[in-house]
This record gives structure tokens, sequence and C-alpha cells, in this order.
């Protein structure tokens, strides 16, 4: 870690920049452009709650002084304030990290909403099934975050995985959290269609993709085919008196996107051109990612679904990060609750590790 002294003038900058956030948004006019009111809204709570941690941290490491003198005694006393040393370095230690990660450049898509695309790879059923796994754990995280999740478009087997999936994840700094995720997620067990008792290695793949606006990304109608057919899910007689089903082609790139969730049209339509754009909106990514170091590309990857990026070991009940070299014995607890939250503290301490060093070299 840096010494936080060399932090101060950034935040008495930020402090500076939260008067003017909190002069901005007592102007009625501005909710005018909701989007605009959004984005400084968000600037403010992050803002704060870096004011907050300085705060704290400061409050924190006065503390660590104090009890630091009094544990020389040989008193109960001091014997009190040595006991609590050990949490209180570990208090300072977490709100170090927290300050140097919000201090960094930000990337701007850190604040967006997030869609996931999860495919069986190779595996055949078991890999749907581990799909079917990846959707449960997926949506917990979510829940225990406080976001929305939305299933878009489903592809499923006949028991009860899926071929693909593709949902949607709405809420407070959602790409921060899932932008982790992309790759190849393995699983290692015993398949529910293994008569032998014999473990399995089957793989599915995950993209996370940023939400993309219409601004990001420049569609123009006569680079589209859109057909509709008849969907293939569930609705009953419906189904089979409408083609509320809608396939939207890119010409250009060649991307199809097949959305049937809705019994509207119109609404398929706005789904599938919103895939669209995140796809569209992916490719552009990446290749504004070839400007990155090395180093850091290595870490996060680069999004592809042929990157092995995790291990789910049932057996064993472990669960190995490869990009960090990060194992524990816990994938029943995150597999049933989405507990991922320690993976991505991991993750985003690496990554912010490697930002730093970037910053410096």
């Amino acid at each position: 870690m840096r010494p936080m002294m060399e932090y101060t003038s950034l935040i008495e900058k930020r402090r500076r920049r939260l008067t003017e956030l909190e002069q901005l948004i007592e102007d009625p006019e501005l909710f005018e452009d909701q989007a605009r009111a959004g984005e400084l809204m968000r600037e403010h709570r992050r803002t704060q709650k870096l004011l907050n941690d300085w705060d704290q941290l400061e409050h924190v490491k006065k503390q660590i002084e104090d009890n630091t003198a009094l544990s020389s005694g040989d008193d109960e006393l001091a014997k009190l304030a040595a006991e609590e040393l050990p949490e209180l370095r570990k208090q300072a230690a977490e709100l170090e990290e927290q300050v140097q990660y919000a201090l960094l450049p930000r990337d701007e898509l850190e604040d967006r909403d997030a869609l996931l695309e999860l495919r069986a790879g190779t595996g055949g059923d078991e890999a749907a099934l581990f799909v079917g796994d990846l959707l449960t754990m997926y949506q917990r995280f979510a829940e225990s975050r406080g976001w929305r999740y939305e299933l878009l478009d489903a592809s499923p087997n006949d028991i009860g995985g899926f071929k693909e999936v593709t949902v949607r994840v709405v809420g407070e700094e959602v790409f921060r959290f899932l932008k982790y995720e992309s790759g190849v997620h393995r699983v290692q067990r015993v398949p529910v269609t293994e008569a032998q008792g014999r473990i399995h290695t089957s793989t599915a793949t995950v993209a996370v993709l940023p939400e993309a606006e219409e601004v990001d990304v420049q569609i123009r109608p006569e680079d589209l085919r859109i057909e509709t057919c008849r969907s293939g899910g569930a609705g009953g007689q419906h189904v089979n008196r409408t083609e509320s089903a809608v396939q939207i082609f890119h010409l250009p790139t060649g991307i199809m996107v097949r959305c049937e969730k809705e019994r509207s049209q119109i609404m398929n339509r706005e789904t599938g051109m919103s895939i669209l754009r995140a796809r569209l909106f992916e490719i552009k990514q990446k290749e504004a990612q070839r400007s990155y170091s090395e180093k850091r590309r290595s870490l996060i990857g680069s999004g592809g679904r042929e990157e092995k990026i995790r291990t789910y070991n049932f057996p064993q009940n472990r669960i190995t990060d490869h990009r960090i070299s990060y194992t524990a014995y816990n994938l029943d607890i995150v597999m049933a609750t989405g507990a991922l939250d320690e993976l991505v503290s991991r993750m985003q301490h690496a990554e912010m590790t490697e930002r730093l060093d970037e910053l410096v070299s």
C-alpha cells in the first residue's frame, strides 16, 4: 500500500467537489434531465462515502496511536489497550484499501447495469445443469446486494438446465462487482446422469456486458434484418395464435439476437435491441482494451468466453479462482447463497494493486 499521506491533497479536492455537488443537486431544474441528475447523485454518494471512510480512517489511526502508547504499561488499562490493537489495525487496513480504490481514476462503466449471458460449454446435459446452478448463484448474489434480477431470454433443455440464458441485473454499481465473472467456469462433480459415480469435468461460459446506451453504439436501420416467429417457450394457446418472438440480425457483424420473453413483439424488439447494443458495445470495449497494459489484461482478462477463470470442485467442496490463485472450501455456501463477496473483494484488491503500480510506474 502507498502511504496515505500522499492522498491528503486529493481528499481536499474531493471535499471541495462534494460542496459543488451539494449545490448542484439543490437546483430543482437539474431533475429535468434525469440522466444528468442520476449521474450527479451517484457521484455525490460515492464522494460522501469516500470522505466518511477517510474520516473514519483518521479516527482509527488516532486510536491505534493512543492504544500503542497506553499498552507500554503493565496495568489493566495497558492490557486492554494492547488487546484492542489487532482489531484496530485490521479496520485501518480495510479502510485504507477502500479509500485507495475510491481515489483511483474511475471506470465510467462501473455504475452501469449489466447483462449476463451464460452458455453451456463442454459436457452436454451436465454443462446445461451447471448453467442453471450458476444462474441461481448469481440471482442470490444480486438479491444480497439489493439488485433487481430480470430474465430476458432462455433456452432450457429437457432435464432442467439451460443451453443458454440472458439476464439483466439492475442496481447500484452492478458492473463494478460482476465484471470479474466473464470467462470459462469449470465444474468437477459426479453428474446426476452418471451411473458409475465417476467425476466429470464440464464447462459453462459467462459474459458480463455493461448495459449500453444508444449514444454508446450507433446502429443504422439498414444494418438490421428483423424477423418475427412463433415463441418456443411456455405460454399455452396464446403462443400458438401469435408470432411474438423477434429475431434481430446485425448484418455487419453477423450477430443474431432472439427474444421471446414478452408476449408483445414491440417489447421483445426493445429487449432484443438492448441485448444487441450490449454485444456491440462489448466489441467496441475490447478494441479499446488493446491499449491497456499487458499486466492489467492478465488480471481482469479479456472478458472473453475462452478464458478459464474458475473451478468448482464439488467432491472437495472447493472453489478456485485461477487469476489470483485463490482457493476456498465453502463451495456449497457459495452456490446456495451466492456468497461471492470474498471472491469479488479479492479480485478488486488485486486489480487495485496493479492499477496503483501502473500509476507510479
